[in-house]
């Protein structure tokens, strides 16, 4: 009931902000993020990547070169950051606690836990070498937490 409350912003096609981990998690998996967006969550969805989420994964350099790649992407919606710093995490977490509108993707446990404190952000993270979701109604793969 109050899990519905919250998140009847929440409908396709959906918009996941993708965090700097999640792209190489998926690379190393073998997996295609576009592909496994739609599978995961059976409907159209907008990968999104803050500025702050790219200038991480230019920073992190050649390791990352292939994430960096797939999040130059078009079919990623790039969303502009207007604070200092490039703290990704920290920009993830404000810009869902103003809209409550989205998917966080994140393998990050910490990140994690910050977005749980956050009523009705579902989280997409990869187990078993496919995208899972927790915290979303109506998916057949989501674990109740």
């Amino acid at each position: 009931e109050l899990f519905f409350k919250y998140t009847s912003s929440l409908a396709p096609p959906y918009h996941i902000l993708v965090d700097t981990n999640f792209i190489n998690f998926a690379i190393q998996n073998k997996l295609d993020v576009f592909t496994s967006f739609m599978d995961c969550l059976l409907a159209k969805c907008v990968p999104i990547i803050t500025d702050c989420v790219m200038a991480e994964l230019e920073k992190l350099g050649p390791k990352y070169r292939v994430a960096l790649r797939i999040a130059k992407d078009p079919r990623f919606e790039r969303l502009p950051c207007q604070h200092k710093g490039t703290y990704a995490d920290d920009c993830l977490v404000n810009r869902v606690n103003q809209h409550r509108c989205y998917i966080v993707a994140t393998c990050d446990k910490d990140l994690k836990r910050r977005i749980r404190k956050i009523p009705g952000v579902p989280i997409m993270y990869i187990s078993q070498r496919r995208f899972s979701i927790e915290r979303f109604p109506d998916v057949n793969n989501a674990p109740s937490t």
